[in-house]
């Protein structure tokens, strides 16, 4: 059986063994709380969500090395060490737009599950494997940077409203997908 641990993240972050990670779910919202980062004061942010996608795969093989199932694990986290807010300056509204940092990982996590639940067991399985991370890696990271870039860092509260409306879309779209834990 061959197992690789892969990890994509909308921040690139250094994880360690005792590092801390909240899995996502629709009925454990964020709390200020939870942001237990380093405030950088060299920034006019007023906060950073860190989150990123957990991925592991086994493959299982016959005795003659032939590709006859495969099982992956897909998970959105978010990384309270890495993640950090101004608290003179934080506010409810911020705290939402925060969130939906986290709700986009866990969309992008149901579209990696999507997508890994086309595939079937063949040779080329690693391969198609490590392109979909990478797919799902730069869609991520695009999306996000779209996010902030138009709702002005949460600062213009109609696109705010519109951009929840449709991630939240989006994640009832792809419910069949979400994470069975």
């Amino acid at each position: 059986m061959f197992l690789r641990f892969l990890l994509i993240s909308f921040c690139i972050l250094t994880l360690h063994k005792e590092a801390s990670t909240i899995t996502w779910s629709a009925s454990n919202q964020l709390s200020w709380n939870d942001f237990k980062g380093a405030v950088k004061v060299d920034t006019d942010a007023v906060a950073t969500t860190a989150s990123g996608i957990t991925f592991s795969y086994s493959i299982k093989r016959t005795n003659k090395k032939e590709v006859v199932g495969f099982k992956t694990k897909i998970f959105a986290h978010f990384y309270p060490e890495k993640s950090w807010y101004k608290a003179e300056q934080a506010d409810n509204h911020i705290l939402a737009h925060e969130q939906f940092h986290f709700n986009i990982t866990e969309l992008h996590a149901r579209k990696f599950r999507q997508r890994v639940a086309q595939l079937e067991a063949s040779p080329a399985l690693n391969k198609q494997l490590d392109k979909i991370h990478q797919e799902i890696n730069q869609e991520l990271s695009s999306l996000q940077k779209l996010y902030d870039a138009e709702t002005d860092f949460s600062r213009n509260y109609e696109m705010q409203s519109h951009w929840q409306n449709h991630i939240e879309v989006e994640l009832a779209k792809l419910d069949n997908f979400s994470s069975k834990q």
